[in-house]
């Protein structure tokens, strides 16, 4: 019980990543005569001289799930790209969304779904998404018990840890179970409990069935609190689960800043379309000191088999409507803005050419 409790507490634990790109010496410059009575000239800074960008990263939560782009800083593709970049953890997206509208934060990595009610909030300075990290939920529905024959059905008045209302794990898994021909009222689903909490109060006794993202899901199997018995990612198809966004007048001012993180982003997304699941998990377990390398290659190679990962970062408008129906379904919209307001596809077309 123990450990499963630290393990839980590890899964929000987030580290500070400081890529800095070293800088370049003098070796190239051309000597000059010393008795040339001509000031010396120095040569034009090249891209890799210049000094390295600080940016401040704030994500929704620490997890296996978003892989990409812990081999795009373990990999150094942030400091190849002249960022040095600063990863803090928000634990949760509504806190995530506060610290960039604050500047905080000069991006946020989180469920879109907040960029949604942010501009239904009437946000001057509206936070759009730039690049799409995954295409699947990352989260799994575990039980107390082993279920060789789950169905969905199975749910009806039973006492399950959905998460935060509102929150993109509650709504996927209520969009599942009406795709299931389930109203979410007959189940008793609890919200009260944020997602980064839920694993510790189901070790702790709560609940029938818990909504579990990695490593949380396969820590309370490897300890005997709990089975997967099914995989929210793929019983809800392909959803823009999470994004990267940053202010509007962010974008505007710091193009080129913006289009340095995605090209380091696609190299993270390249990697990881290329490497098998023990390379990926040798590359990103810096991250996650807390889990051993086998059990890093587990959670990879689940994520992996389900096609949880983009191969680009492109957040098409399909995806963007796909989003909206969600938050329609869950009660959570009160209108639909304009995809052009808070999507901008051009940095990640640029990163995947």
């Amino acid at each position: 019980m123990k450990r499963i409790l630290k393990r839980a507490a590890a899964l929000l634990g987030c580290v500070v990543i400081g890529a800095a790109l070293p800088l370049a010496g003098c070796g190239n410059m051309e000597t000059k005569d010393q008795t040339s009575a001509e000031p010396e000239q120095e040569a034009p800074a090249s891209s890799a001289e210049k000094e390295p960008v600080s940016v401040t990263l704030n994500e929704v939560a620490h997890s296996i799930f978003y892989a990409p782009m812990y081999v795009a800083i373990e990999e150094g593709y942030f400091a190849e790209e002249g960022i040095d970049l600063d990863l803090v953890c928000g634990f949760g997206a509504d806190k995530v969304m506060t610290a960039v509208l604050s500047g905080e934060a000069d991006i946020g990595f989180m469920g879109s779904e907040a960029t949604v009610y942010t501009a239904n909030q009437g946000a001057g300075d509206q936070v759009v998404n730039f690049a799409q990290l995954t295409q699947r939920a990352g989260n799994f529905l575990v039980s107390r018990e082993q279920e060789e024959d789950f169905q969905w059905s199975d749910l009806i008045g039973r006492d399950v840890l959905g998460g935060r209302a509102g929150g993109m794990p509650e709504m996927v898994f209520e969009y599942i179970l009406m795709e299931n021909g389930i109203d979410p009222a007959e189940v008793n689903i609890d919200q009260s409990i944020d997602f980064g909490s839920t694993a510790a109060a189901f070790a702790g006794g709560q609940g029938e069935y818990t909504v579990e993202f990695e490593p949380s899901a396969t820590a309370l199997e490897q300890e005997g609190a709990g089975y997967v018995i099914a995989s929210l990612g793929v019983d809800s198809g392909y959803v823009p689960y999470t994004a990267f966004s940053a202010k509007e007048s962010y974008l505007t001012e710091h193009p080129e800043v913006i289009q340095a993180f995605t090209n380091a982003l696609q190299k993270g997304m390249d990697y990881v379309a290329s490497h098998t699941p023990e390379e990926i998990a040798e590359a990103i377990q810096p991250q996650f000191e807390e889990n051993d390398l086998e059990t890093i290659t587990t959670i990879v190679s689940r994520y992996q088999e389900q096609d949880t990962w983009k191969t680009d970062l492109i957040f098409t408008e399909e995806s963007y409507d796909l989003l909206l129906d969600i938050l329609e379904s869950a009660g959570q919209l009160e209108e639909r803005p304009q995809y052009d307001l808070l999507v901008d596809t051009s940095f990640a077309e640029k990163a995947a050419k």
